[in-house]
């Protein structure tokens, strides 16, 4: 199952890349797309819940459908949606895809490596 699941993750990512490309983003928004993301875990320094708080605002797929929903509305009452919030919201779904292909996913608020995908690293 568990390779079926980053299989279904692996076409989303995918999908994200394909839809990049026909939008001739840049190269470096495919960067964006590697490691943009990962800013949130600055939180870190905070503490562990300020750190899961920032790390999955940036890594949760609803908020990036959310800044897509968005997109969609503002270019149905005013023309001419900006491209690059259509880019973040891309670029946020595709990275949370990659992550949870990776194994990594939104984190709970006790420690960087408790995830909902389970713990990370070895010993757990």
């Amino acid at each position: 199952m568990k390779n079926l699941l980053r299989l279904e993750e692996l076409a989303q990512f995918l999908v994200c890349v394909i839809l990049l490309a026909s939008m001739d983003a840049s190269w470096w928004i495919y960067l964006l797309l590697l490691i943009g993301p990962d800013v949130g875990m600055v939180g870190y320094s905070v503490n562990s819940k300020v750190g899961a708080l920032t790390y999955n605002l940036l890594h949760h797929k609803a908020v990036a459908l959310l800044v897509l929903f968005i997109c969609f509305v503002i270019a149905r009452y005013s023309p001419g949606t900006p491209k690059e919030i259509v880019l973040a919201g891309i670029i946020l779904y595709g990275h949370a895809s990659m992550d949870r292909i990776l194994g990594y996913g939104l984190k709970f608020g006790d420690n960087f490596h408790h995830t909902h995908l389970g713990w990370i690293g070895k010993g757990r």
